[in-house]
């Protein structure tokens, strides 16, 4: 374990700071963007969630925050590709529309948070932060 501890390095730690954004409405990543950056985390925007399933297969990404209504695919299918792909990524979903089914259906899909916009930046920070809390160091 100690040999561990040793090994990690400064980036590898920064890494668990890192948030991925999957949104296809650019207006909207860059706002979030904005407001994580603010809390000082690091973020990697995505408008196309193929993209993201992309990255994450060769990333570590401890946390994703994830809109539901995208053309290319439902933010649902990225969250249950997700599960396949890193289960250890946390997820928390954000939506302009409000409906009970989904939010239901992506709580027992995996997600750690559901904000429908506009949402308090206050409340959304804070989850942000327990999700990444969570999140082990590999």
């Amino acid at each position: 374990m100690g040999d561990r501890a040793i090994c990690m390095t400064s980036s590898e730690k920064s890494d668990a700071e890192i948030v991925c954004l999957v949104d296809d409405d650019l207006s909207v990543l860059k706002s979030i963007e904005r407001l994580l950056a603010s809390d000082g985390l690091s973020v990697r925007r995505f408008n196309k969630p193929k993209e993201f399933l992309t990255y994450v297969q060769a990333h570590a990404v401890p946390l994703v925050v994830l809109d539901i209504w995208m053309e290319e695919m439902s933010g649902l299918e990225v969250l249950a590709q997700l599960g396949a792909l890193s289960p250890s990524t946390r997820a928390i979903i954000i939506t302009g529309r409000e409906d009970p089914t989904v939010k239901l259906t992506a709580i027992q899909s995996g997600a750690v948070a559901f904000f429908t916009k506009p949402f308090d930046d206050h409340q959304f920070l804070n989850a942000v932060r327990g999700a990444l809390a969570l999140h082990p160091i590999e």
